[in-house]
């Protein structure tokens, strides 16, 4: 049975005080934060992106932000992190996904639905895993850390639209690096 932290300076108290210290939309630097595990939360990240508490969608845009800015991956799964806490939750797919997207100046970048900007390059790659028995493409792009967002299906169409073919595969560019969507014909034309 997992443990939960039943006092208000404990738990989602602590969560959303240790996210309220950085500054405007900055982050908080979780990945200087070692805390011990103190326990499982319920929270869920639904596929859809939905966030869920003890069974119930978490309403307030505002909460959720300021909850994933303090989520990190670890190899024991994700959790989120506070200088004295470390809180295990669930994610059912990836922790964001990818609901916008701008071409600026030879750069594609996307907006994830808990406001995060993210310029597809070097160092936030984008990665499309095709399922081997549907041949479903699965586009993701790198956030942070080790947290990724699922590309929506809407702006993978848009992807795919701007493509160019390079040997037998759809290919986009940003930042001067080019990113893979699948070979022509797999289901991703």
């Amino acid at each position: 049975m997992s443990e939960r932290p039943k006092t208000e300076t404990g738990g989602l108290a602590a969560v959303a005080g240790a996210a309220k210290q950085a500054p405007g939309r900055g982050l908080p630097p979780v990945h200087l934060w070692h805390p011990e595990h103190c326990g499982d939360i319920d929270i869920i990240i639904r596929a859809d992106g939905v966030w869920m508490h003890e069974g119930a969608p978490i309403g307030r845009a505002e909460l959720v932000r300021l909850f994933s800015t303090v989520l990190r991956k670890d190899p024991d799964g994700y959790h989120l992190v506070t200088p004295a806490e470390k809180l295990k939750i669930t994610v059912e797919d990836l922790p964001f996904r990818a609901v916008t997207l701008e071409h600026v100046g030879g750069r594609m970048v996307f907006t994830t639905d808990v406001g995060d900007g993210v310029e597809a390059g070097a160092g936030h790659p984008i990665v499309v895993e095709t399922d081997p028995v549907t041949g479903e493409p699965a586009p993701r792009i790198h956030v942070r850390g080790d947290l990724w967002a699922r590309i929506v299906r809407s702006i993978f169409y848009e992807l795919v639209e701007t493509a160019t073919v390079e040997d037998g595969r759809l290919v986009v560019r940003s930042d001067g690096e080019s990113f893979a969507l699948g070979p022509v014909g797999a289901g991703v034309e």
